[in-house]
């Protein structure tokens, strides 16, 4: 079954700080900062997240990745859908997106922030802010939406005490 889409807006940086709804979690991890930032560039990233799954995420655009790359990602067996264009890439460090088009109405803007820096050779923090404008559609689902959100940064939680 085809799936419809549904554009959203563009966003830029400051919307991490100004977005209608924020969701941030910093990760203290006991690895080098380049293996987990291999990890969230991954052929299939963030694949212990529950609602993502083994194969959930997949680039569109070809190594070597940067401002431009695109992505798809299929959260809930395939019952939503996004296209992700990411904005800001500093290799190494930092890459931020926003959604492109959703196979929902439930948000206006959408974007992702993720920043890993090195506290020692062998360990990293890793910050990932969510942020986003429910549309007038998405906001009676909203505490449901939140409460699936943060259930990524919970997998994440294991996946690194691990």
């Amino acid at each position: 079954m085809k799936l419809p889409w549904f554009k959203t807006e563009p966003v830029d940086d400051t919307f991490f700080r100004t977005a209608p709804v924020r969701l941030v979690e910093t990760f203290a991890v006991n690895k080098p900062a380049s293996e987990v930032w291999d990890e969230l560039t991954a052929e299939h990233p963030l694949s212990w997240c529950r609602i993502i799954g083994a194969r959930g995420i997949n680039w569109t655009s070809d190594r070597p990745f940067g401002v431009g790359t695109t992505r798809t990602v299929s959260a809930l067996k395939g019952a939503n859908k996004f296209r992700e264009h990411f904005f800001i890439w500093e290799e190494g460090r930092r890459h931020a997106f926003y959604v492109v088009e959703a196979s929902a109405p439930l948000v206006k803007r959408f974007a992702e922030d993720y920043v890993v820096e090195p506290v020692t050779d062998t360990s990293c923090s890793f910050t990932w802010t969510i942020a986003y404008e429910p549309s007038a559609i998405g906001k009676p689902g909203d505490a449901i939406n939140k409460r699936l959100l943060k259930s990524l940064f919970a997998d994440t939680r294991k996946h690194y005490a691990g």
